[in-house]
């Protein structure tokens, strides 16, 4: 008697590169229990897609021209939500990594991620469990034991990035120079830094803060 075959896991495939994409369904294809059940390359057309295809799981790049990772998972969570999302970036930041995991994320994986990692992390996040590389997971830590930035602190961290001094930040934001100060103090300890200097270079290499190109 021959044992039942595994349930075919459906990936939907999110990233706004043709090329990333076809990677990734190369290495899905030979796979005897998975199939690409569709592609988009932005987060309205992961929404259409994802109504379409009833995916298991999406496989979600971080940056797409309309949006974000996090947008695409708060998008789907109310769309579908049985459908299991995991995040494929670049950026290894951990107020990236932070942010999408807060969204839904199940999974998150650089870029680099090897064929059989990724397959493993797909068939775990499909059976209803996560996967977060030891590295990210680490990261993800880190980043949950550290408090939350105010509104007003973010507005006064982003001028800090782009090197305004607090008089200069006073005047953009028609704050009192004592009351910037103190802003900058709370941004200094909440990010646990030393200086404005190194406030600027986590913010950029943590992923609050992305620099304009």
């Amino acid at each position: 008697m021959t044992a039942p075959r595994a349930p075919i896991i459906r990936i939907l495939l999110i990233d706004d590169h043709f090329f990333v994409r076809m990677g990734l369904a190369s290495s899905i294809e030979d796979e005897t229990d998975m199939v690409v059940a569709g592609e988009a390359s932005t987060v309205e057309e992961a929404v259409q897609k994802c109504a379409e295809v009833h995916p298991d799981v999406a496989l979600v790049d971080f940056n797409l021209p309309d949006g974000d990772a996090p947008d695409v998972l708060t998008k789907l969570a109310k769309q579908a939500p049985s459908v299991r999302c995991m995040v494929l970036s670049v950026s290894e930041g951990e107020d990236d990594i932070f942010r999408a995991v807060r969204a839904g994320a199940k999974g998150y994986l650089p870029k680099s991620t090897g064929r059989p990692e990724l397959l493993e992390a797909i068939r775990a996040v499909a059976a209803g469990g996560k996967y977060f590389p030891e590295r990210i997971q680490a990261r993800l830590d880190q980043r949950s034991r550290r408090p939350e930035l105010t509104v007003r602190e973010m507005e006064v961290l982003l001028l800090v990035v782009e090197g305004l001094l607090n008089k200069e930040i006073a005047d953009r934001l028609g704050l009192a120079e004592i009351t910037v100060k103190q802003h900058v103090s709370s941004v200094l300890r909440k990010l646990e830094v030393q200086d404005r200097t190194q406030a600027a270079m986590a913010a950029v290499e943590r992923g609050i803060v992305r620099l304009k190109t």
